[in-house]
């Protein structure tokens, strides 16, 4: 009987440069970009940079879509992103880190991954939430307890169990501790930036806490976000 088995060579192949896994990268804050700015961000012409695109969308980790026009490009699924986030917190990415620190500045401790918060402030609110009895780790995951403060931190708890996890551990690349990604990272994100908690930077990834942010996160679940985000990013 015929088995198929994974083509983890294909993925091989597209991951196995880094003008790609550059591209990856800056898709990575879940927008759409077009082929002259992922060209920029590898540092490569766009003539080479839609040879790569083409490869990545052979291998099923991005899309494409035109709009008026321009081509956009994004990641194919927040699986994909998921996916890419753990495959960097196992690899080699000390000069990845730097570069994104560099490129982040002070902002690098609050940033986003696709559709989640990402960085040391997302990990100081999941071992938070792990400590007010919020979250349980369990079986390698993590189960959702039901309690007033998800309904004020924008969060709508699913009526019953779904296909995928609800909230789903995500080791943070640069921090090598757990964050919270799935269905409730993308709530708590969307909810953030609806509330003004949060404003996107021009700098790609990074995320602005702003004062009304700062008092919200400390009245709800009492986090000290000024040990984990300097004061003066604030607004």
């Amino acid at each position: 009987m015929f088995m198929s088995t994974p083509r983890f060579d294909i993925l091989g192949q597209a991951l196995a440069d880094a003008s790609r896994t550059r591209m990856l990268c800056e898709l990575l804050d879940g927008r759409s970009y077009t082929n002259k700015e992922l060209a920029s961000a590898a540092g490569v012409t766009p003539p080479t940079a839609t040879a790569h695109l083409q490869m990545l969308q052979s291998a099923g980790l991005v899309v494409s879509e035109k709009r008026g026009r321009c081509v956009f490009h994004r990641l194919a699924s927040a699986e994909v992103a998921h996916t890419l986030e753990q495959l960097a917190a196992i690899a080699p990415s000390d000069h990845l880190h730097r570069a994104q620190q560099r490129k982040a500045g002070q902002l690098a401790p609050l940033r986003s991954c696709y559709d989640h918060f990402a960085g040391p402030l997302a990990v100081a609110m999941t071992a938070r939430f792990i400590e007010l009895g919020l979250l349980v780790e369990r079986n390698g995951g993590f189960e959702v307890i039901p309690t007033a403060e998800w309904d004020r931190l924008g969060v709508v708890l699913p009526g019953r169990p779904g296909k995928q996890p609800f909230a789903r551990p995500c080791m943070d690349w640069t921090e090598r501790r757990l964050h919270i990604s799935g269905p409730l990272g993308r709530q708590l994100l969307s909810h953030a930036l609806d509330a003004g908690w949060v404003k996107r930077q021009p700098v790609k990834r990074g995320l602005l806490l702003t004062t009304p942010g700062r008092a919200a996160f400390e009245q709800i679940i009492g986090l000290d976000t000024r040990s984990v985000v300097p004061e003066l990013s604030s607004s």
